[in-house]
């Protein structure tokens, strides 16, 4: 490599600018020890790119083989139902998980059609004149705001001439950057090879056959036989790498059913935070139970299911368990992927249904939720949990979208975990909700069973007690599954 060839280094100049952009590390920590939240931040923001200083080469082949990265991106989706105001809120929607992906945002069309273009996704005029844009703009990728076929994902590409992505792989690749835990990691990597499959491609070499039973020219000793092609190699691999991450997955799966089912016997009640990405879960969590969770205004922050304890009011325990986060057109691989997750759901005693009330559309946002849980709950025959909605962010949302959602939601609590407002509020519902779920019982207890004694101290709430010439008459209100160990001392007084 010749002087000329080689790159510039970046100047001190360089250096010193990201040194100031540079939060230290411990100007957002407390005197306390850090969270666990905390650090999974500082680790996020630790690496930072210096713009003007990549060395790749621009003529990169086999695009389905390189990592992908999103810089400098144009937005493009199709308007087919709805009101403009759901089109622009669906391409907000994508920007800003464009953005959380890593990319820069430089443009954005929508295109009114009553489908979208079986070939093109937009059509063939559309598509040459999105190719102006990418051109004038300077971008190297276009981000669709739909699923594309790999018919349409070849064709668009062949036209306008940057890497194409729909908004299923913009998804998953916040998916796999923000996946943290062992289960988490292997469930996305299933949720992309299941996407990636149908979607393999070559180029010349790669699509040839062996010899396939030829002796002649391109043939010889080794190579006969029925013969395959990379292609097939490479689905044969993804097929059996998908087989083994489904077992991993199921494995996984039991631990997770034995906890669960460690907390059924037990009977205490459980608590499930659902809700749409960026709501606010998280943070409810922490204001809850001081847990302490990563808090990150992005989509898809945290994917991992979080179960802590609290207590109730009159010191009852309970848990709440923050699930992943969903989102209107969620990639069906990745409903499929974090099935397993999803079930904490099904075992709750109580949905927490979290609503952004900042965002233009939370009625959106309540259906797209409502749609997840109701496939999950009918797949595995479950009844329906009872829910409570929750308003989150009411110190970010105007007065007037306020009213709005009150008259629109009746019922629901409106709080902010951010400052703590409505907090104690929420609290007093969860006691008066979950306090239901108790059964009211009057037993008389011999002086020899002082360990039901004090279960009903421990997991239930004392009415009324006497000490009798037989034993300890309690009337309490306890939980179900201590109501059936206590069903032979039944007493009628």
């Amino acid at each position: 490599m010749t002087k000329s060839q080689m790159p510039e280094l970046p100047t001190d100049d360089v250096y010193e600018d990201v040194a100031e952009s540079a939060e230290p590390t411990h100007s957002r920590w407390s005197s306390a020890d850090p969270s666990v939240g905390e650090m999974q931040l500082d680790d996020r923001s630790a690496l930072r790119r210096v713009a003007g200083l990549s060395t790749e080469l621009t003529d990169v082949t086999e695009v389905e083989y390189r990592q992908l990265r999103l810089e400098r991106v144009v937005l493009i989706g199709v308007w087919t139902d709805g009101t403009a105001a759901q089109a622009e809120g669906s391409m907000s929607e994508l920007a800003a998980l464009a953005e959380t992906a890593g990319s820069e945002v430089l443009d954005a069309l929508v295109q009114r059609r009553d489908k979208p273009d079986a070939a093109t996704y937009i059509g063939s005029g559309k598509a040459n004149e999105l190719r102006e844009v990418i051109v004038a703009n300077g971008a190297d990728t276009v981000i669709c705001d739909g699923e594309l076929t790999p018919g349409q994902l070849t064709a668009l590409e062949k036209v306008v001439k940057v890497k194409v992505i729909d908004r299923t792989a913009l998804i998953l690749d916040i998916f796999a950057q923000h996946a943290t835990s062992r289960e988490g990691k292997a469930q996305v990597a299933l949720a992309q090879m299941e996407y990636m499959l149908p979607r393999l491609r070559g180029w010349g070499e790669s699509m040839s056959r062996q010899a396939g039973g030829r002796a002649g020219s391109n043939g010889g000793v080794g190579l006969r036989g029925p013969g395959e092609t990379k292609i097939e190699t490479d689905r044969r691999r993804i097929r059996e790498r998908m087989a083994k991450l489904r077992r991993e997955i199921k494995d996984m799966k039991k631990a997770r059913d034995t906890k669960r089912a460690r907390r059924v016997d037990n009977r205490v009640p459980s608590v499930a935070i659902v809700g749409y990405t960026n709501a606010g879960k998280s943070s409810l969590l922490n204001s809850l139970t001081d847990a302490g969770v990563l808090v990150q205004d992005a989509l898809f922050a945290t994917l991992d299911p979080t179960t802590r304890r609290a207590q109730l009011e009159d010191g009852r325990e309970y848990v709440l368990t923050d699930t992943v986060g969903f989102v209107r057109h969620l990639p069906t691989q990745l409903v499929e992927a974090f099935r397993s997750t999803l079930e904490e759901v099904t075992g709750a005693d109580l949905l927490l249904h979290v609503v952004d009330g900042a965002d233009p559309l939370p009625e959106e946002q309540i259906k797209a939720v409502r749609e997840v849980v109701t496939d999950v709950l009918r797949e595995t025959d479950t009844p329906a949990p009872q829910e409570l909605l929750v308003v989150n962010k009411i110190d970010a949302a105007d007065a007037l979208t306020l009213t709005q959602l009150r008259g629109l939601l009746p019922g629901a609590l409106f709080v902010s975990a951010h400052t703590g407002e409505g907090i104690d509020v929420l609290r007093a519902r969860l006691g008066e909700i979950l306090g239901r779920l108790d059964i009211e019982v009057s037993v008389l207890l011999p002086y020899d069973r002082g360990d039901l004694v004090a279960r009903i101290h421990s997991d239930g709430k004392i009415l009324g007690s006497s000490h009798e010439e037989e034993g300890t008459k309690v009337r309490a209100r306890v939980p179900q599954a201590l109501a059936s160990a206590l069903h032979g001392y039944a007493h009628g007084g």
